[in-house]
């Protein structure tokens, strides 16, 4: 068994939406801050979004890299024990396999710089392709 699952990754063309799925088994998600990572061939991995375990207070905004801004939105279901991320307007430059990621004493929010050193426990990802 792995902690983390990614799901909802698949070819579409630039404009499409794609929504991925990050399923957590054997823990509970909600006491956990969640980011979201990718990493193209040749590239370092980078920090997309990241969504706090305080996520439910009214004035919280999540964290996303600029280059996504607008286009993609991360959100969570802790009675599913789960956390989406919503892609839409979908670019080629956006082609990556998408690893999302837990971290036990983070409060990430739109002034957050990511750092993969702030999580420890990943999974295997999911591969996006956006063509053209």
């Amino acid at each position: 068994q792995v902690p983390l699952v990614e799901s909802g990754g698949g070819l579409v063309q630039p404009g499409d939406s794609l929504k991925l799925s990050c399923a957590a088994s054997g823990f509970t998600l909600d006491y956990y801050a969640v980011g979201w990572f990718r990493q193209a061939p040749g590239k370092e991995r980078e920090g997309v979004s990241c969504i706090s375990r305080t996520a439910g207070i009214p004035s919280y905004r999540p964290f996303y890299t600029e280059s996504v801004k607008g286009r993609f939105t991360i959100s969570r279901d802790d009675s599913k024990n789960t956390v989406y991320l919503q892609m839409n307007s979908l670019r080629p430059e956006d082609t990556a396999v998408y690893y999302c990621a837990t971290a036990e004493a983070l409060f990430c929010d739109d002034t957050y710089n990511p750092s993969t050193l702030d999580f420890g426990s990943w999974g295997q990802g999911t591969q996006v392709f956006v063509s053209s």
